[in-house]
């Protein structure tokens, strides 16, 4: 997958109210080599000790081969390697990245262009920073964009929350037929309000 374009923003006064148009945090993924870590930094602490969730057979790595920056771009990398971290040898490697910037509220937008592989599962997505004091999905989870393994033509957006201590969610999906062959904009905006809205290419879904 390719990222060229991240960016958050808050919100500001305008002529006819609030509006999020002030830009807060970005990155343009210049220059090349490693990720600037002053921004990002890389999760490869396997969860459970074993294994990450839902299946996923790959590694995490903090390789610069699965996470570098070139072109202009940051270029994430699935890779087919036989690769062993915190004793348990796994058959392929690939990225999983967090930003160093928190935020309640405001607009996130990425450009991306993303895998045609077959079981792939590329996702631009957040967690509550309490993740690690009350874990999901009491911490809230809100996918910009999501990806399943199997259909390449579409894209979600969804909400995770809990209810009472039992999983709540909410999702939108839209047909977009050129993900790997076309960079899209997707989009999120979270109002002070409570309103959550996605888009595609500027386009709310």
């Amino acid at each position: 997958a390719y990222i060229d374009d991240f960016e958050f923003y808050k919100s500001a006064q305008g002529p006819t109210g609030k509006v999020y148009n002030h830009l807060v945090w970005s990155d343009e993924f210049n220059g090349s080599g490693s990720l600037d870590a002053s921004k990002w930094y890389h999760q490869t602490k396997l969860p459970d000790g074993v294994s990450w969730y839902n299946g996923e057979i790959q590694h995490y790595t903090n390789q610069d081969s699965n996470a570098y920056v070139s072109d202009g771009m940051l270029h994430l990398v699935a890779r087919k390697e036989s690769f062993t971290d915190q004793g348990v040898t796994k058959t392929h490697t690939s990225a999983r990245l967090n930003s160093k910037f928190v935020f309640t509220y405001g607009r996130v937008e990425v450009r991306a262009k993303l895998l045609s592989g077959v079981g792939t599962w590329p996702a631009i997505w957040m967690l509550g920073a309490n993740f690690d004091s009350v874990g999901w999905p009491t911490c809230g989870e809100i996918d910009i964009m999501e990806q399943k393994g199997w259909d390449k033509n579409k894209v979600l957006g969804t909400c995770h929350w809990s209810n009472n201590g039992n999983y709540a969610g909410y999702g939108l999906d839209t047909t977009v037929s050129n993900t790997s062959s076309s960079f899209h904009i997707y989009k999120l905006e979270w109002t002070e309000g409570g309103s959550i809205k996605f888009f595609v290419d500027n386009q709310q879904k």
